[in-house]
């Protein structure tokens, strides 16, 4: 299965979609005029109130996010595409580079592997037809109870040999296969979050025009741009990986070098490490989150919000005690005053 191509397919998918945000344009400038009308006319409202010089430079934000509405599919995300593919194109190259070393390497430590299993006269019928048949005639076997004994055993050894191989080649091949798929589900989530806040965006920048609401559009960038970075991320993993395999056979290779070196047939660590990639293309998003904060100004804008909620509730709880003391007091003093009368008209 060819995953680099599945991998161009989610880019041109992308790419496909782009256009559909200008779709919202229209949306957008409507929530955008109404919101620019409210925050022009409250602020010159209250310069003239106050009997204040207006300044007319805050007063040009609404009409920047309308122009950034307008334009959005080549101002906005064709400037942020332009700044951030760069990092995408300098990591996958990272990724091509030590994917071809490894597969020079593993090809050459798999020719060297195959040639000290043939100097071992031990483990050469193993690999070889040839080495096999020669340790038959070597054996000079003399009845047939001896040929099905003696036959029989090798066959027996070149079989859990090659049974051994082969769930080894298999396992292998599986997490392969899961670790490129866990790849390729990252990326498949990063390209669906990217096509949502492209085709949402002008909404954002319209909505971000209101008073109050201008965090979203800080949540927005810093949420694209953290999304946007998965890739990266899961390409730095990758060639980390991947760097960790050709030195270990960089390491095997020098070790068959060695006339007198006996090679091991297990060669489970190199499956180790496509568990440890599975796993950590699952922290990608978070690491891109450490790259940038994807809170934004609306996450503290609503922690803000809670804050001040809470102290509104503790001070109207306290302001309620001392009312109601003052009231107790009120109407104590105005009973003792009538109790009085009363007794005094007697």
């Amino acid at each position: 299965m060819d995953f680099a191509s599945l991998h161009e397919l989610l880019r041109s998918t992308y790419d496909e979609m782009m256009p559909l945000c200008a779709q919202m344009t229209g949306i957008a400038k409507g929530i955008a005029g109404l919101g620019a009308l409210f925050y022009i006319a409250l602020r010159v409202w209250a310069s003239i109130a106050r009997a204040e010089a207006i300044d007319v430079f805050p007063l040009l934000r609404p009409f920047v996010l309308g122009f950034c509405i307008m334009f959005f599919p080549t101002v906005v995300l064709g400037t942020m595409n332009a700044v951030l593919s760069p990092v995408v194109q300098g990591t996958e190259m990272m990724v091509h580079q030590q994917e071809g070393n490894l597969a020079e390497l593993t090809a050459k430590r798999d020719k060297l592997q195959e040639e000290a299993y043939l100097r071992n006269p031990e483990t050469a019928y193993l690999v070889s037809n040839e080495k096999f048949d020669e340790k038959i005639e070597e054996m000079g076997i003399i009845g047939p109870e001896d040929a099905v004994t003696i036959a029989g055993s090798m066959y027996a050894e070149r079989a859990a040999y090659q049974t051994k191989q082969w769930i080894m080649k298999m396992v292998h091949d599986l997490l392969e296969l899961l670790f490129h798929a866990a790849g390729l589900i990252i990326d498949t989530l990063r390209t669906f979050i990217l096509i949502v806040l492209a085709i949402l965006g002008p909404i954002v920048f319209g909505i971000a025009v209101w008073d109050g609401l201008a965090g979203s559009l800080t949540a927005w960038f810093s949420r694209y741009i953290s999304v946007y970075l998965w890739l990266p991320v899961s390409s730095i993993l990758t060639a980390l990986l991947t760097k960790i395999q050709v030195l270990m056979i960089e390491k095997d290779i020098e070790a068959l070098s060695d006339p007198n070196y006996l090679p091991d047939s297990g060669t489970w660590y190199y499956i180790v490490f496509f568990l440890i990639g599975i796993v950590g293309y699952f922290c990608v998003p978070t690491v891109a989150g450490w790259i940038i904060e994807a809170g934004g100004g609306i996450g503290s804008y609503g922690r803000n919000v809670n804050q001040t909620a809470q102290r509104g509730a503790q001070g109207a709880y306290t302001g309620g005690k001392y009312v109601a003391g003052g009231a107790g007091a009120a109407i104590g003093n105005v009973g003792g005053r009538i109790k009085g009368a009363l007794l005094k008209g007697k």
